[in-house]
């Protein structure tokens, strides 16, 4: 009685448990969606606001506010504040066109000194377009292959 009991209870543990496996499967694959779809997602914003074309959007949708009648029956100072706050918005699309124009060249660069490198590994080329749990698993395995057994901080 007590061994059918124990079975009943070992059964009823293992169900639990391939449900539970079976859940954080899930729940990992659906993360994983979510973070490809993200990254697709930050890539597109960021060549759509390093665009020359975005930025020339940006400064007519500038000029009309700066043109508009209700913008010069303000006061001096709100006047002030939204000339300092168009400037400011102009300056984010030059910034990025900087930025991204930089981050090519960066990456180019590195590129080339890996793959001229004969023991380094090619997997590194190229690997900004590598999803961020493709990132930690390439890092955690060169941690190893260098002999690192210090755990390093990839929160940042």
């Amino acid at each position: 009685m007590t061994k059918t009991i124990a079975c009943a209870v070992h059964r009823q543990f293992s169900y639990r448990d391939r449900l539970s496996n079976a859940l954080i499967l899930i729940m990992k694959s659906t993360y994983n969606k979510i973070e490809v779809i993200f990254d697709k997602f930050v890539n597109l914003a960021l060549r759509i606001y390093g665009n020359p074309l975005t930025f020339l959007v940006a400064i007519i949708g500038v000029l009309v506010f700066l043109s508009d009648q209700v913008f010069y029956k303000q006061s001096l100072h709100d006047i002030i504040r939204d000339i300092i706050m168009c400037v400011t918005f102009l300056s984010f699309f030059i910034i990025q066109k900087a930025f991204n124009k930089y981050t090519a060249a960066i990456h180019l660069k590195i590129n080339e000194l890996v793959s001229a490198h004969d023991k380094a590994s090619n997997e590194v080329i190229n690997v900004e377009h590598k999803t961020e749990a493709e990132l930690k698993e390439l890092a955690k395995k060169h941690q190893v292959h260098n002999g690192n057994n210090a755990p390093r901080n990839s929160e940042t």
